[in-house]
């Protein structure tokens, strides 16, 4: 059997490792808080804590590429779904500068009507930069 070798090729320069839980549970809640705030300028301050810049996010239904297509996304999702609420359910798994966590989106206090997982990557600033979910075709 031929030798195998390996190499290992850094994904990332421009961010920090952290496995600090604690501090991505933080954003990530923070995060998840931007789809249940209807009040726009309370929804950009939790953006600024939240989210990089530079955002990329992308799930099967939606995508923004930008924080102000980012809002308009959100401001899409609350007028198709009022009263609707994103939660997490689930854990943190976390390394390095990515991780992925549960969610699902219902009616305050009702079942889900979409639930999933996102994966997601920590900019330099501990930031959210990178948001790729994954929603199966039924809520559970």
């Amino acid at each position: 059997m031929p030798a195998r070798s390996v190499t290992v090729v850094a994904m990332s320069t421009d961010t920090a490792p952290t496995t600090d839980t604690t501090k991505a549970t933080a954003v990530v809640d923070t995060y998840l808080a931007t789809w249940n705030e209807t009040d726009r300028a309370r929804r950009a301050e939790l953006v600024d804590a939240s989210l990089g810049t530079d955002l990329w996010y992308r799930d099967p239904m939606l995508e923004a590429d930008g924080l102000d297509a980012y809002h308009a996304m959100i401001d899409g999702v609350e007028a198709q779904l009022p009263n609707h609420v994103m939660r997490r359910t689930g854990p943190l798994d976390v390394h390095h500068d990515v991780m992925r966590f549960t969610w699902a989106l219902g009616p305050e206090g009702g079942e889900p009507v979409f639930a999933g997982v996102d994966m997601a990557k920590f900019d330099a600033a501990g930031k959210l930069h990178r948001i790729v979910g994954f929603v199966p075709a039924a809520a559970p």
